[in-house]
């Protein structure tokens, strides 16, 4: 069973996508709209104008994947963000309560230490 890919990062982008577009037409979206670097092995996420579709391009070493998923009922709901960005860095965690459903208003992540610096002597 395949699940949701791994990524370096995961960028949503903010405006609704026509999910007729394939590799070409999501990569030029990333490019010129997102202006991020397509060959970078982060997730680049495009959803429908009503979240009931949701398709994932990833450059894996070998060539590009597209990982594509349609809700049978409901609809994604989207994380706050900045009405302004036409991007939007998202978590492997946000992504993965947004396929499930989980409604993300109520959700109040707790602190957890991540990659730490240690200064040696």
């Amino acid at each position: 069973m395949l699940g949701v890919p791994s990524a370096g990062r995961y960028f949503l982008y903010r405006s609704s996508t026509d999910m007729r577009k394939s590799f070409s037409g999501l990569s030029g979206l990333v490019i010129n709209e997102m202006k991020k670097e397509l060959l970078s092995g982060d997730g680049f996420i495009f959803i429908n104008k009503r979240r009931t579709l949701i398709k994932i391009l990833i450059w894996d070493r070998t060539g590009f994947v597209i990982y594509y998923k349609k809700l049978s009922s409901g609809s994604l709901e989207l994380p706050k963000c900045d009405p302004t960005a036409m991007t939007q860095q998202i978590g492997i965690h946000t992504l993965m309560m947004m396929l499930e459903g989980v409604e993300l208003k109520g959700i109040k992540l707790r602190k957890r230490y991540g990659n730490l610096n240690h200064k040696r002597a």
